[in-house]
């Protein structure tokens, strides 16, 4: 009596570990680099849209008011007197979307 044994076939297996890649790329996708660009976006605008008055913290930190703006840098009052020049990418964001997001 002979026992014969089929080895399994090989394309069920990598077809199966495809559909998971596809699927941890896809999942990654929708949980990680979207938001992450939808928030870049959201900055980029917020940077445009600065104003004079407007209240910033940049990010190194150093909560401030607009004073003037230009191309590629702002003048930011951080004190009576004293102001300092910032890049615009690095402006971080507006204290009062802090505040809100604090529930306060």
């Amino acid at each position: 009596m002979t026992i014969m044994l089929q080895a399994p076939a090989a394309g069920g297996g990598s077809a199966s570990f495809l559909i998971m890649m596809v699927l941890i790329f896809a999942v990654m996708y929708f949980f990680m680099i979207r938001p992450q660009q939808k928030r870049q976006k959201e900055l980029v605008k917020f940077r445009n849209a600065l104003e004079r008055g407007q209240k910033i913290i940049t990010a190194g930190g150093i909560y401030g008011t607009v004073k003037e703006v230009k191309e590629q840098y702002v003048l930011v009052e951080v004190d009576n007197n004293v102001a300092i020049r910032v890049d615009k990418n690095m402006v971080m964001k507006d204290p009062s979307d802090l505040a809100a997001a604090q529930g306060k």
